[in-house]
């Protein structure tokens, strides 16, 4: 991890919006993703006790992902016609691996929902991680591919190889980083975790660091 990279990082970000996320030019951003919100919203709908439908578990996931300000215009109709083409069998394979990740064996979890998604071509980082960041903003990390792929580079991140089809292990080993690095910032830089990947997203976007 190149640590001066990511010190410059912050204070380049902290000289274009000093407040950091309260900063008024970055208003309109949290405004469109309003992840509290949402977060309110999907611990409502993922409770463990809702589990016992597979049927609206998939629905609402559907809903959840169409409504995502993360997730692009591009998946969004791919997922809302791959729950409306599942059966039984696979919306129940859904929602077991959705509850694992979320409430139980997340390995379990997560290896379940890759083997469904690809069935319909769409076992894709920001499908499997959505409902576990919304879930928990402060644990879990949504996964999007392009950023991700730009982190590693740019802060020199040893011992991560991003692959397009989803894997735990990688999962595991990047959050890790992750949290190695939201402890070397200012802690109003990562009191939630997309906010952190988006702060080092943006400030990388500018491309003006020394």
């Amino acid at each position: 991890m190149n640590i001066e990279k990511l010190k410059n990082t912050q204070a380049y970000f902290f000289e274009l919006y000093p407040k950091g996320f309260e900063d008024i030019g970055l208003q309109p951003v949290m405004k469109r993703h309003n992840t509290a919100k949402v977060e309110a919203h999907v611990r409502t709908l993922f409770a463990p006790d809702q589990f016992a439908n597979p049927e609206l578990i998939c629905e609402n996931f559907t809903k959840i992902v169409s409504r995502s300000s993360l997730v692009s215009l591009f998946e969004k109709p791919k997922v809302r016609d791959m729950i409306k083409g599942m059966g039984h069998e696979q919306k129940d394979m859904l929602s077991i691996g959705l509850y694992e990740l979320i409430h139980g064996d997340k390995r379990a979890g997560f290896e379940s929902m890759v083997d469904v998604l690809l069935i319909h071509r769409l076992a894709k980082w920001s499908i499997i991680t959505l409902i576990p960041y919304y879930y928990a903003r402060n644990k879990n990390f949504f996964i999007k591919p392009t950023t991700t792929k730009n982190i590693i580079k740019f802060f020199e991140l040893e011992g991560l190889v991003y692959k397009p089809r989803p894997s735990y292990d990688f999962y595991v080993a990047y959050t890790k980083t992750l949290k190695k690095m939201q402890a070397l910032v200012h802690k109003s830089l990562s009191f939630e975790n997309a906010a952190f990947t988006g702060f080092l997203m943006m400030a990388m976007e500018e491309e003006a660091l020394p």
